[in-house]
């Protein structure tokens, strides 16, 4: 994670993605990219565009002289205007970087919610395959110590443990692991249980600090919410299942998980990825 791709509406709420890009660039050298669209209408009465233009470059400037003192590790700041629908034109620009993540509010005034909240974030998610930072609340925390792991049923949910512990080792942070489950089926417990102490086992292996939790209830996604808030955590990490990437609908984990966490996510694409200390997964 050396690149941040921040879309930014200029609103007060839009600029939580900026604040939580900062927050790594205290801890390692990175590179943060703010960008605003220009919509199609924008343009649709003549010289409308080159105002925008005009209007959104005085302000990354104001955003550069705010921010820029507050970097760390002689990161930079800098930003890109386009032009376009603001969902193609994130997902390009992250996919036109190396380790890229993109780092984005969810409460934006130009119908961020609405982009990132609900097939559409799923949707930016099945797009790239970077990483998908969203924050729906202010304040951004000011440290990331407590990391939740949610472990499901799929094979893929293994998937998040290399990130995961990438970000532990990079905030010296404690990571929960947290078998969730709808179902009291031994077999099924017994093969998320299985899953659950691979992975922390491997974050063990690389000598992070962990700590175990198994929770059973009615919806996958309160569950892993209740726990969240219950341990005070700063970051959940999710991902969007096969299913969840092609056939969006509506009352999917992930989705449910975008609307309702108060606690920023990180959003993985699940791929074929084959992890050294003992396990491997195809792709949740």
């Amino acid at each position: 994670m050396t690149n941040f791709i921040v879309p930014i509406d200029f609103s007060v709420d839009s600029l939580n993605g900026l604040e939580w890009a900062l927050l790594f660039s205290r801890k390692k050298t990175i590179n943060i990219q703010m960008v605003y669209v220009i919509t199609s209408s924008s343009g649709f009465h003549p010289g409308e565009g080159e105002q925008e233009h005009r209007y959104a470059e005085n302000q990354f400037k104001k955003l550069i002289k705010e921010y820029g003192p507050r970097l760390g590790n002689h990161s930079k700041l800098r930003y890109i205007i386009k032009k376009g629908k603001v969902y193609r034109e994130v997902v390009n620009q992250v996919n036109s970087y190396k380790n890229a993540v993109v780092s984005a509010s969810t409460h934006g005034a130009s119908g961020f919610e609405e982009l990132f909240i609900g097939s559409n974030a799923l949707k930016i998610i099945a797009a790239s395959d970077k990483p998908v930072f969203t924050l729906r609340q202010s304040p951004v925390p000011e440290q990331v110590e407590k990391i939740v792991v949610p472990i499901k049923h799929h094979v893929d949910t293994r998937q998040k443990a290399p990130l995961a512990a990438e970000l532990g080792e990079l905030f010296d942070a404690e990571l929960h692991v947290v078998a969730v489950s709808v179902t009291q089926n031994k077999r099924d417990l017994a093969r998320l249980d299985s899953y659950a102490r691979q992975v922390a086992n491997y974050f063990k292996a690389r000598n992070l600090k962990v700590i175990s939790k198994t929770t059973v209830g009615d919806n996958l996604a309160t569950l892993t919410c209740n726990y969240a808030e219950a341990v005070d955590a700063d970051l959940i990490t999710i991902m969007s299942s096969s299913l969840d990437k092609w056939n969006v609908f509506f009352g999917s984990y992930a989705q449910q998980m975008l609307s309702r966490s108060r606690i920023p996510l990180l959003n993985i694409t699940p791929k074929e990825k084959h992890i050294p200390t003992g396990f491997s997964a195809t792709g949740g």
